[in-house]
């Protein structure tokens, strides 16, 4: 009886019916992770794209003076306006925007709070020469929640106490003489 037994398990070791399978269950976790961490990376990238894409539409059309001076809440509608896709834009994104001094260089503040701050572009009604132009700087910030928010990428985001991650884009603009 030992003997059979030695020889049935002997076979069995021997066996390489379900090497495969064992393969299959060490790569394929990986393999996923990757797949799930590109998926998410994308959606990252096209939203950061199409918030680029919004500021930078809506920094042109102020910069060409078309005789009015859009308040926060128009040059966030032309951001939206222009971000298409971006769900729920209007709602989530915040606008910062401040004067920077050309001779003593001032930026925004370094860590933003994504809070709506805003301030009216001032732009030039009539030219004067030596007068300067005012720089204008502005920051948007865009709220969004990661797909995966637990899981490999979406864990690696810095995310706030709702679970929320941001996409941060910044740009400076001169408003041009009318």
């Amino acid at each position: 009886m030992i003997k059979r037994l030695k020889y049935f398990l002997g076979r069995q070791a021997r066996d390489e019916s379900g090497s495969a399978s064992v393969e299959f269950v060490l790569v394929f976790p990986v393999y996923l992770s990757f797949m799930i961490m590109s998926i998410e990376l994308g959606f990252i990238t096209m939203r950061h794209t199409l918030i680029e894409r919004g500021m930078d539409m809506a920094v042109r059309e102020l910069r060409l003076g078309t005789g009015t001076a859009p308040q926060h809440d128009a040059i966030k509608e032309m951001i939206c306006d222009n971000a298409l896709m971006v769900l729920d834009c209007k709602k989530n994104l915040q606008l910062e925007m401040s004067p920077a001094n050309l001779f003593a260089f001032n930026t925004l503040d370094t860590s933003p709070d994504c809070t709506d701050k805003s301030e009216p572009a001032k732009p030039v009604r009539s030219f004067t020469p030596g007068q300067q132009n005012e720089l204008m700087l502005m920051r948007a910030c865009y709220k969004y929640d990661p797909f995966f928010p637990d899981e490999f990428l979406g864990s690696a985001l810095s995310k706030d106490t709702s679970g929320q991650a941001s996409i941060i884009t910044m740009t400076a603009f001169v408003q041009e003489p009318i």
